[in-house]
C-alpha cells in the first residue's frame, strides 16, 4: 500500500503532532510519503516515520491560484498514492489536497480535527458535493463528527470517528514550583485557550496556591500584564516555550484547561497518562477527552468563579484527586492508545477496494496485532 498524507498545516499544532504519532505507529509495509505547504511541517511529521519520501506545494489560497493548484495534482500524481490521508484543522480547508486525489484516482481519507468556523451557502454546498466524493470520513471526537455534520449539512452518521492517540511516554519530572499547592496548564497562549480566565481564577485562590503556565504564544505579555494587575505575578511563573511540556505535569496538583474553543483536547490526556486530574471547560471536543466526576471536572465556559471553584475543591480533597488520576489513566491508556488508533486506520484503509494502480490497497490482518 502507498499512502500519502497531506497538511496544509502552516505550524506544528495538535493536528501534525497526532498526524505523526500515526505514522510512527503505522504497519511498516505500507510506503509513506508526506505532502504540505511549509518545508518545516512535513519535515516534523515525516521524522516520526524513517525514510518518507517529502514533497512541497504552494499553497494555494483561493481557486484563482491555479498555478499552486496544478502544483497539487502533478504532486499527488509523482508519489502515486493508493490512499491520500488528508488531515484537516478546518472543515472549510484542504479542498485542493482532496480535489488533486480525486482527479488522480486515489481513495481520499479526509480526517477531521476541528469543527470551527461557517461559512456562506454556497460554499456548504460545495463541501458538501465534495465530500460526497470521499472514500471515508473521519473525524477525531464524537462531538467533533456530530458537529461538523451539522456545520456541512451531511446526514447523521456520515463522520466516523476515529479517537487521537497519545503515546504513554517516560517523563523526567520538573521540581515542584512551591511547597505548597501547584495548578498548571500547557498551551499555546492564544485567545481560544482562555489562560486569562485562569489568571482570574487563580486569582481568587488562597495565597499559598501558585499557578504555572507553561508555554508560550501572542497573548503571553498581556497574561503577564494581567497577572501583575490582579496581584499573582509573584505567585505565577511562566516558562516560555519548552522542548517537553509533559514533563511539568507530575509537578501539578490540578491541571486547568480553560478553553474558549477547543477540538479535542489533547492536554487533558497527557494529563490524564500523568495521572493528574483536569479541570476544563465543557466545550466542543473537551468531553470526549473528560468523564466530568470520574477523571476530571468540567466547568461553563467564561466562568472564573466557577472554574476557581472546582479547582479549589480538588485542592482541598488529595484522595479524590488521586482518584481521579488513576482513572484519568486507565482511561487514557484504554481508549486513547497510539496504538489503538494506528489499527483503526489500518482497519478503515483494509475497507477500501483494490485501487489496481499499484497493487492491493489492502493489507492482510496479519501484519500487525
Amino acid at each position: 500500500m502507498r499512502l500519502t498524507v497531506y497538511s496544509e498545516g502552516t505550524s506544528v499544532g495538535g493536528a501534525e503532532i497526532v498526524l505523526g504519532h500515526l505514522l510512527s505507529e503505522l504497519d511498516p509495509r505500507i510506503v509513506v510519503s508526506v505532502l504540505g505547504v511549509r518545508t518545516a511541517v512535513v519535515e516534523a511529521v515525516a521524522a516520526r516515520r524513517p525514510g518518507a519520501q517529502t514533497m512541497i506545494v504552494p499553497d494555494a489560497e483561493n481557486k484563482a491560484n491555479l498555478p499552486a493548484i496544478g502544483a497539487h495534482v502533478r504532486a499527488v500524481r509523482a508519489l502515486r498514492p493508493d490512499i491520500l490521508h488528508v488531515n484537516l484543522h478546518s472543515p472549510w480547508e484542504g479542498q485542493y489536497g482532496i480535489l488533486a486525489g480525486l482527479l488522480n484516482g486515489c481513495h481520499v481519507v479526509a480526517v477531521e480535527h476541528s469543527p470551527f468556523g461557517s461559512r456562506s451557502r454556497l460554499q456548504r454546498l460545495l463541501r458538501r458535493a465534495l465530500c460526497s466524493r470521499l472514500a471515508a470520513h473521519v473525524a477525531v471526537g464524537e462531538r467533533a463528527a456530530t458537529r461538523i455534520e451539522h456545520l456541512i449539512g451531511l446526514a447523521p452518521g456520515s463522520i466516523e470517528t476515529i479517537d487521537n492517540g497519545v503515546p504513554d511516554i517516560p517523563l523526567t519530572p520538573i521540581p515542584r514550583a512551591a511547597r505548597g499547592p501547584v495548578i498548571g496548564a500547557l498551551a499555546r497562549f492564544a485567545p481560544a485557550k482562555g489562560l486569562d480566565l485562569l489568571v482570574r481564577a487563580f486569582a481568587s485562590l488562597p495565597e499559598e496556591v501558585h499557578c504555572v503556565l507553561v508555554g508560550d504564544g501572542p497573548e503571553r505579555a498581556s497574561l503577564e500584564s494581567l497577572a501583575g494587575e490582579l496581584g499573582v505575578s509573584d505567585r505565577m511563573i511562566v516558562t516560555g516555550w519548552v522542548e517537553r511540556p509533559r514533563d511539568y505535569l507530575p509537578g501539578f496538583d490540578v491541571v486547568a484547561m480553560p478553553s474558549r474553543f477547543e477540538a479535542f483536547g489533547l492536554v487533558a490526556i497527557e494529563a490524564g497518562l500523568a495521572q493528574r486530574p483536569v479541570v476544563a471547560t465543557a466545550v466542543d471536543g473537551i468531553p470526549d477527552a473528560v468523564v466530568d466526576g470520574t477523571t476530571g471536572v468540567l466547568v461553563p465556559p467564561e466562568d472564573p468563579v466557577a472554574l476557581a471553584e472546582a479547582i479549589s475543591a480538588l485542592l482541598r480533597d488529595p484522595s479524590k484527586r488521586t482518584e481521579m488520576g488513576r482513572r484519568a489513566r486507565a482511561r487514557a491508556l484504554d481508549r486513547f492508545g497510539v496504538a489503538r488508533m494506528a489499527r483503526s486506520y489500518e482497519e478503515l484503509y483494509r475497507r477500501l477496494p483494490s485501487s489496481g494502480r499499484h497493487g492491493d490497497t489492502k493489507m492482510t490482518k496479519a501484519g500487525r496485532s
